[in-house]
Order: C-alpha cells, then structure tokens, then sequence
C-alpha cells in the first residue's frame, strides 16, 4: 500500500539534508513549482517563487566553509503532523526544526529554532512543495550560519 503521507515526510526531511550537506540547488529544485514564505528584515512576509529565486536566497544568506562546503550544520525535524486532502492531490504539514551548528572554534550549540508550515500538491504520483512558511521563534548566534 503506498503511503502519502511518508512520501512528504521524505520530501521535508530530504530539504533539510540538502541544506546541512550544502547541496543549495538541490533545495532550491524542491520549489521549482513552488515558493517559500519567509519574514524580511522589516517583520514583513515575502514570497519566494520558483527554484532559481529560492537558490539566490540561499546563495545570498548561507555561509558555505571550504573544508567540505557544507554549513556545518544539523536540521533536527520533528513533531511532523501531515494532513492528505481526501482528494489525494493536496496535502498540508507543519513540523518544528532546532537547527545546530559547530565549527572548530564555535561550540556544538543551537543557533535557531523554527515552525514550517508547508502546502503540497502532487503531480501525476509525485508530491511538491507548493508553499513552505518558515517562522522562526527561537535564535542564537547565527554570525556563523548567514554571511548576512
């Protein structure tokens, strides 16, 4: 019996792996028919529309170190509840991730600590994002993570 909602737990743990092995491209291709929804500077939401826009984003904000080109970061993903429409073409899901970081010379520590709220649609008998909301709650030192 096949299982949708395991198939978009994959698709939110997959997103988080990319970001911690600083695979941003691959990230990014999760939202090519897709956006994410993030808050700027101001507090003000703004959406993030198609891969290209989403790896720009990632690109302009995520600190890559040359030893391995990763972040050195771990997305913990929990608490993930998914909803199927009844239909079977629309989903909705919302989970909570504690996101760590450790470098040499900056203790293993948490740095932020968000809710994604997330829609689906599935095409043909593949799932997408359709929007990804990130609302952060909880922050540390993220001088090491964001390059702004």
């Amino acid at each position: 019996m096949h299982c949708d909602s395991c198939d978009i737990k994959a698709l939110i743990y997959r997103y988080a792996q990319y970001i911690d092995n600083g695979d941003l491209e691959g990230a990014a291709a999760l939202f090519a028919n897709g956006k994410l929804v993030a808050t700027d500077a101001e507090g003000r939401a703004v959406d993030i529309v198609g891969a290209a826009a989403v790896r720009a984003l990632y690109q302009s904000y995520t600190r890559l170190y040359e030893d391995d080109g990763t972040p050195h970061t771990l997305h913990m993903t929990t608490n993930v509840l998914v909803d199927v429409a009844e239909v079977e073409t629309s989903a909705s899901a919302s989970s909570y991730a504690m996101v760590f970081q450790a470098l040499p010379d900056f203790p293993l520590q948490p740095i932020i600590g968000v809710r994604y709220r997330d829609h689906f649609v599935k095409s043909g008998e593949q799932w997408q994002f359709a929007e990804r909301r990130i609302e952060t709650y909880l922050h540390g030192d993220l001088s090491r993570h964001l390059l702004r």
